[in-house]
């Protein structure tokens, strides 16, 4: 093993031995009592223990009875003991009487009670020492909320002792159990401030911090001597570690400038031994002040990155270069120490920097290819701990759950008869995406409450599987529309709370509506709807039948059927039908749409009457000619297979380029491509997508060719250049002669979910042929060719109208599959007891 190596795992001993300077029992197993009197009798003052009673004949009956005995050494190294108590069937104490006491575990110091657990949300070993540290830790660890409870703390500390600021996405996890340990052991010499707030974190980060990631912060308020002064923040850049919050709190405790006086060679200080680097900043007599500060400058800016320290020239004889004025020592034994001649201190942190990126590059590969075969077997492992982060962190949050009523398997069918429209939520309370669907569908309570006839519920199908087997729920979350106790229809779009509110409402009028008048059919084509669809701005759409086209009609009506709740459909098949159609210059069956905010109504004859060709065929006149990308409606666009001609803006793009981006995308070349647009203000990811395209964020408005589904290459359109349609179409001639050369190339990474049951996307409404979505206009140009020579479009052939031979319509709820569930969990359904309610 390598020095530097030992002086880590000496630092890692130096820890563990902190932390169990408590005396530690011989075994530190499960401890088994026989009777609560037993244990009540033998507990000492100042003695912690953890303890949860059970039926002495039901020992494996508590599903978190394997966890608690792999989490008994790991307490005892903090003088916990964790004791199991049998209850016999006689005792009706407050501990072994109720059944709610039975789901608990108890903390105890001496034989007063500190906290007591429910025993689901100690559902690992890091959840166990977590939260019991954090009880034991609770007038130390403060937890706060908002960005004034932070800075009022920072406020009372500053000049009196330093603050570790620590950020976890949910309590329970690693991380939190990391944070909780180190606190056990600096406490004393630290504060320590928790939260769990991720609008506290960006509240404190001047960047853009990544909130499903843990954070730490060591703010340096000891140094402050002006109270109107803010204490510098040092964040920690390693995963939150137990090792790693010793190591950065280690870094934080040394000194921020050593002075040296010897031999640079034989210099050792902290950052060496946890092998990081020395920048020496080489002074002399005459200029001592000015290189004391630019010491101090660099120190703080490479402070946890590096160490720094101030050589005299005059107290030590070294043989370089007189102009030499900075040197830097590494940490790698038999390196020579590095002499150099630096213009400014932005010089001396890129060194560093970038010292420190290629050696964690080097350890990184080290480390994937030791661990590769082990990710490959963790992948359910990773989920598993996603789903129980996810269960801790929405249990501490209260949803207004009483809007919504509670069905069981008395009172389903009851309730199903009570109002013209009920709606139910099938989902597991302990599941991850069905807590995720709660909280949306909790705000869509609140939005519906007081609306007439729509009653929303739910099933919890942890507590009745066998009313979720006979409904024929076979993923969770499913949510179903129950129309007057009978016909169901089931919801397979997004989870977002607008799009559920949207749904709900839509499904109320019939699908499709049927007119009787052509004043009423006319006044559908201008905007005039039912109350119930007033407020919704969908694309409008209107079929309109002669006595003579019956086939086209029934497949329009089961069509409508199908997108009852997604679509706004109205139909017109009187005798003066035929006067409607050809006043908009088609013949029936044919198919009026209008647009949201459009004054003009497009007629379009409709040549095939099946079911599916129908249903696909609504869909993609659904698609706007100029879309504006969003995360909902990302997948309808990816599903064309076609090339993005995508204009990034930083807000609304002007009437300008609006204008002409329209014109372009209602040009005939648009049959090859998608044309759109992405607003960085509304959706924040399309900072990330441009990272991902450049090194560095380009200024804004800039306007991409991507293509995804061949070759990943991504094109900048020049920025010189005014957004014209003529500019854009003369740039992509370029682009298909292969004159352009792309601004970088995406990976051809196959990106698939670790599990089936995660591939949320497939479990979503089935792709659609690729079609251009307005199939009626035809090309009289070529399109434009990729530069490997492939045209823009790949291998997608130009057609009017869907396949026959496309795949039949499959109406599925989407969400998480019961049999992918992760083991540790469906193990649940051993269980005599029902999972609590959230």
């Amino acid at each position: 093993m390598s020095a530097q190596k030992d002086r880590w795992v000496s630092s890692l001993v130096f820890l563990l031995f902190c932390a169990c300077s408590i005396s530690r029992s011989r075994s530190a197993s499960l401890q088994q009592e026989p009777s609560p009197q037993h244990y009540f009798s033998g507990l000492e003052a100042g003695k912690t223990s953890l303890a949860f009673f059970t039926p002495s004949v039901s020992l494996g009956t508590q599903p978190f009875l394997e966890q608690i005995e792999n989490s008994a050494e790991a307490l005892q190294d903090y003088g916990i003991s964790v004791v199991k108590v049998n209850c016999p069937k006689e005792d009706v104490s407050r501990y072994c009487g109720k059944e709610n006491a039975l789901r608990k575990a108890f903390l105890f110091r001496g034989h007063r009670l500190i906290r007591e657990f429910p025993t689901d949300a100690l559902f690992g070993v890091n959840s166990i020492v977590a939260n019991v540290l954090f009880a034991l830790l609770f007038n130390e660890v403060k937890y706060v909320e908002t960005l004034a409870d932070f800075e009022n703390v920072e406020n009372v500390l500053k000049g009196k002792s330093n603050m570790v600021f620590a950020y976890v996405p949910a309590t329970g996890t690693a991380e939190h159990r990391a944070v909780m340990e180190a606190a056990f052991v600096y406490g004393t010499i630290h504060q320590f401030v928790l939260t769990t707030e991720a609008l506290l974190l960006k509240a404190i980060s001047h960047d853009d911090p990544d909130v499903s990631s843990a954070w730490l912060l060591f703010c340096h308020c000891q140094r402050v001597t002006d109270p109107g002064q803010p204490c510098r923040r040092t964040a920690l850049a390693q995963p939150l570690t137990l090792l790693n919050i010793h190591r950065h709190l280690k870094l934080m405790g040394a000194p921020l400038v050593t002075e040296v006086a010897e031999d640079p060679e034989k210099i050792s200080t902290v950052h060496l031994q946890l092998g990081l680097p020395l920048v020496f900043i080489l002074s002399q007599k005459e200029t001592y002040e000015a290189d004391r500060r630019t010491a101090e400058f660099v120190a703080w800016q490479i402070l946890g990155k590096a160490g720094v320290a101030l050589l005299s020239r005059d107290l030590v004889h070294l043989n370089v270069l007189h102009r030499s004025n900075v040197a830097l020592k590494t940490p790698d034994e038999g390196m020579p120490i590095q002499y150099l001649v630096l213009e400014d201190t932005d010089e001396v942190i890129t060194l560093v920097e970038d010292k420190n990126k290629v050696k964690q590059i080097q350890e990184d590969e080290q480390e994937e290819e030791e661990d590769e075969d082990e990710k490959e077997n963790n992948n359910q492992d990773i989920q598993d701990d996603q789903v129980v982060e996810a269960v801790s962190r929405d249990k501490k949050r209260e949803l207004p759950l009483d809007q919504i009523l509670v069905l069981t398997e008395e009172n389903f069918h009851s309730s199903l008869s009570e109002a013209a429209q009920t709606i139910v939520l099938f989902y597991a309370s302990w599941e991850a995406v069905s807590l995720a669907v709660l909280r949306s569908y909790c705000e869509v309570a609140s939005h519906l409450k007081g609306t007439p006839g729509v009653l929303l519920s739910r099933v919890n199908c942890w507590d009745w599987p066998g009313l979720c087997s006979q409904e024929n729920v076979t993923q969770f979350p499913t949510i179903r529309i129950y129309k007057e106790g009978q016909q169901s229809v089931t919801y397979g779009g997004m989870w977002g709370a607008e799009e559920l509110r949207s749904f709900i409402l839509l499904s109320q009028v019939s699908c499709p509506l049927k007119l009787a008048t052509m004043d009423e059919a006319e006044g559908y084509l201008r905007g005039e709807f039912p109350s119930e669809l007033s407020s919704h701005h969908h694309t409008s759409l209107l079929g309109v039948f002669s006595t003579a086209t019956s086939e086209a009609r029934e497949a329009f009506e089961e069509a409508g059927n199908i997108l009852s709740g997604h679509v706004r459909m109205g139909m017109y098949f009187e005798d003066d039908a035929l006067a409607l159609s050809q006043k908009y210059s088609v013949s029936p069956p044919a198919l009026l749409l209008t647009r949201s905010g459009g004054r003009s109504v497009e007629g379009i004859t409709l040549s095939k009457h099946s079911v599916q060709d129908m249903v696909q065929m609504i869909r993609y006149e659904l698609l706007d000619i100029f879309p504006e990308i969003t995360v909902p409606n990302l997948p309808q666009y990816l599903q064309l297979g076609k090339p993005f001609l995508i204009l990034f803006s930083a807000g609304d793009i002007s009437q300008v380029e609006s204008k002409e981006m329209l014109k372009l995308a209602k040009g005939r070349p648009h049959q090859q491509f998608v044309a759109c647009w992405l607003n960085l203000k509304k959706t924040p990811v399309g900072h990330g997508i441009l990272r991902t395209y450049f090194s560095t964020t380009p200024s804004l408005p800039v306007l991409l060719w991507v293509n995804l589904h061949a070759g990943g290459q991504v094109f900048k359109f020049p920025s010189e250049q005014p957004i014209t349609e003529m500019n854009i179409l003369s740039w992509l001639e370029k682009l298909q002669a292969g004159l352009e050369i792309p601004s970088s190339t995406l990976s051809d990474e196959d990106w698939k979910p670790p599990l089936p049951a995660y591939d949320f996307l497939q479990m979503m409404e089935h792709p659609v042929p690729e079609l251009s979505p307005h199939p009626r206009d035809t090309p009289a140009q070529h399109p434009p060719k990729s530069p490997g020579g492939d045209t823009a479009g790949g291998d997608t052939a130009t057609r009017e109208e869907p396949s026959r031979e496309s795949t039949t319509e499959e109406v599925g709820s989407p969400g998480r599959d019961l049999r992918g569930t992760a083991p540790r969990l469906a193990a649940r359904d051993k269980q005599g007891k029902r999972h609590s309610e959230l």
